[in-house]
């Protein structure tokens, strides 16, 4: 068979993810704060975007250029240009700045926000610290180095007294004496390797390691006590359990993580991408608006485009007014899209807004997508990061979305709501006697007629990070 070739003309259709589309896509996902710092970024990298004045601006302006202006208005103005132009300048202009400028005026240094804004400390510059200002010897304070320099984010010591002194290239004895002083540096505790030598330190600190049996319940039976296993120990002991129970307090007034508190976890700050006010007996949407900056193109560099008639310079502008276009678009397609999927929700979860949690209904993301016209997906990216400020509270918009329970009457129910009462009646319940699952799916099917397995309440329990009725039960 003989090879040859040859020319079909086929047409077919396919999707293509243009960098435009993608840019859309990506500004669909993005959190307010995030969105802010993109625009910051554009308006940085694109010279033909431009924030826009605020209206009341542009009126200023409007009349300023209506009136007539004197002689007298016109050597005002040009001498506040010049004095603008002189302060750009600074000490390289032909009058200097300071011969000017009274003293008295200058800002005050001592004030600036930089000078008196102080970072959190962290566990290893607190211990190091310390080191530093304690009574040990250069070798010794080497090895404190090292011990420091490995102790992890809950201020456990993950490394082997044999790892330590090999490190330094030291004896093990006095890497092992050098720690017992690391030990007692504050938080008292630090530096321990097991959850019962931290508590042992804090217990000798505190001079209570003259209680045989309180040591005993330490370093002996730590995991039975977080069990609960109460009985054995009294027994063993001879305990009552006022006696137990006073133990239990001094344990549990003590840190089993001494170094979480100089945790290196920043705080998530949340700005809320809508606001759901009611006015009028109606719930109403607003955008948060407040710090995105209103962009427009530039007219300069428009009139650039139509000056230049070819060349890098034209392609250049060209691209970059294009990009400009496009960015303006995706942002009030972002905002358009927001502010409908919001007015959907609002529709959906009225009595939530009403009432609160407790009437929150089953939601799925298909539901909202048939009421605004969208695909499933670009629900899920517009709902992705984003919180409304609502009369109950701060909820990200992924939480009116949730499963449903079928009730007896045929009606269902969501599972945040279900969760909720979950959460109320354990918090209500008698210590000495706490509500069992099986107890609660009673409680649920009595009070809501919810159809509830139990396995499904441990699930929510579980997920409300509750612990089950043994664990929660007190010792009196």
């Amino acid at each position: 068979m003989a090879l040859e070739l040859r020319q079909q003309l086929r047409l077919s259709q396919q999707l293509a993810m243009t960098p435009q589309l993608q840019q859309a896509i990506r500004l669909l996902q993005l959190s307010r704060l995030e969105l802010v710092d993109l625009v910051q970024q554009e308006l940085m990298e694109n010279p033909c975007l431009e924030e826009s004045m605020q209206p009341e601006a542009q009126v200023e302006i409007g009349e300023e250029r209506a009136e007539s202006l004197d002689n007298e208005d016109i050597y005002a103005r040009e001498a506040a240009r010049n004095a603008d132009w002189e302060d750009y300048l600074g000490d390289f202009a032909s009058t200097s700045r300071q011969a000017t400028i009274r003293e008295s005026e200058l800002p005050d240094e001592d004030n600036i926000f930089e000078n008196n804004y102080s970072a959190r400390p962290s566990l290893e510059g607190h211990m190091l610290w310390q080191l530093r200002l304690s009574p040990l010897s250069s070798g010794e304070q080497e090895i404190g180095e090292v011990i420091i320099n490995n102790l992890g984010s809950n201020g456990y010591l993950y490394s082997s007294i044999e790892e330590i002194a090999s490190m330094v290239g030291c004896g093990q004895a006095e890497a092992e004496a050098v720690l017992k002083k690391v030990q007692r540096f504050d938080p008292v505790g630090v530096a321990a390797r097991t959850p019962q030598e931290c508590l042992l330190v804090q217990i000798e600190v505190l001079r209570y390691d003259r209680d045989a049996t309180l040591l005993s319940l330490i370093r002996d039976h730590l995991e039975d006590l977080r069990e609960r296993r109460y009985k054995p120990i009294l027994r063993k002991f001879k305990l009552t359990q006022e006696d137990l129970k006073e133990y239990l307090e001094i344990i549990q007034s003590l840190d089993p993580m001494p170094g979480a508190s100089y945790g290196n976890i920043e705080p998530h700050y949340i700005a809320p991408d809508v606001y759901v006010y009611k006015y009028q007996g109606e719930f109403i949407v607003v955008l948060n608006e407040e710090g995105l900056p209103q962009l427009q193109l530039s007219s300069l560099y428009a009139d650039s485009l139509e000056a230049e008639r070819g060349g890098k310079t034209r392609e250049y502008l060209q691209e970059k007014l294009n990009s400009a276009r496009w960015l303006i678009k995706s942002l009030h397609q972002r905002q358009r899209t927001l502010y409908k999927v919001m007015e959907s929700i609002v529709r959906h979860q009225e009595a939530f807004f009403e009432e609160g949690a407790s009437c929150l209904k089953p939601l799925i993301l298909k539901e909202i997508a048939e009421d605004v016209g969208m695909h499933e997906s670009t629900i899920s990216r517009v709902t992705t990061n984003k919180y409304a400020a609502t009369p109950h509270g701060l909820f990200e918009l992924k939480f009116f979305f949730n499963s449903s329970l079928a009730l007896a009457d045929g009606s269902e129910v969501g599972s945040e709501s279900v969760k909720l009462l979950i959460k109320k009646h354990i918090a209500e319940e008698n210590p000495k006697n706490p509500l069992s699952d099986e107890k609660i799916v009673d409680l649920l099917k009595e009070e809501l007629g919810v159809n509830i397995a139990r396995r499904t309440v441990a699930k929510y329990r579980m997920a409300l990070g509750i612990d089950s009725s043994s664990k929660r039960r007190a010792v009196l």
